[in-house]
């Protein structure tokens, strides 16, 4: 398991990504979709990487 980044370096990080934040401790990124079925495809392939992973995120 990788280890735990400090508040800093998250920052460091996320410098250089566009769009991305921390809102109450969790990544945030809002993301916009042509359509309910690129969005729901986007987030199907985002699912199974997520399982593969053993990772189950929160998102909405």
């Amino acid at each position: 398991m990788s280890a735990t980044l400090s508040d800093e370096e998250v920052q460091e990080r996320l410098a250089g990504l566009d769009g991305w934040s921390v809102a109450g401790g969790k990544l945030h990124k809002d993301l916009a979709f042509a359509d309910f079925n690129e969005a729901f495809g986007f987030l199907t392939r985002l699912a199974l990487v997520a399982e593969k992973m053993n990772h189950h995120p929160d998102w909405s």
